[in-house]
């Protein structure tokens, strides 16, 4: 599941954002970076999947 995470990081950063965390702080913040230029958001989401980050 973790390759998906990563992969949908890469294409969707909001999507896998959501999977990791759901809809908490880091889902929204996710959402704005990922609005204000995708790079910011990928980066994100990719810390969020692969530092196991949950709540």
């Amino acid at each position: 599941m973790k390759v998906v995470k990563v992969i949908l990081s890469i294409f969707l950063p909001p999507v896998a954002a959501f999977l990791q965390v759901g809809v908490s702080t880091h889902f929204w913040i996710n959402i704005i970076l990922t609005l204000l230029g995708g790079i910011p958001g990928v980066v994100h989401a990719l810390w969020l999947v692969l530092g196991d980050k949950t709540a």
